[in-house]
């Protein structure tokens, strides 16, 4: 009886650390979210991929400067974050790192190439 409870326990506990920690989203669920003022939207890629397209209200917040834990721009760790690049390569490894550094609550979106919706640039 008592290792049926652990395991439920483990379970649950497994189950309330994934969804903290966001996880993959879709374009539409991060729209939802965005609209709702629910998130705040972070871009990972360089200052020229940034100005030549990107997600409207979107902050620049490069890997590289996340590398280098340049995070001025996500001063809040208990505040919802959305982040993505071009492909979804550098949002993983960008979402690993803030994780590491106690971020609670990180959705990664991919690529903006996956984007359906309005993007702008300049």
């Amino acid at each position: 009886m008592h290792k049926i409870r652990l395991l439920l326990f483990l379970g649950l506990l497994f189950l309330v650390g994934c969804t903290s920690a966001g996880g993959i989203i879709t374009p539409a669920d991060a729209k939802a979210m965005l609209d709702a003022d629910e998130a705040i939207l972070i871009d990972v890629r360089t200052l020229e991929e940034f100005e030549t397209e990107r997600i409207p209200g979107a902050i620049l917040v490069s890997l590289a400067d996340i590398e280098a834990g340049k995070l001025s721009k996500m001063a809040d760790k208990n505040e919802t974050y959305i982040i993505y690049c071009r492909s979804g390569n550098r949002s993983a490894q960008a979402v690993q790192i803030l994780k590491e550094e106690g971020y609670k609550h990180l959705y990664d979106l991919g690529g903006i190439i996956n984007w359906p919706y309005e993007t702008i640039s300049g």
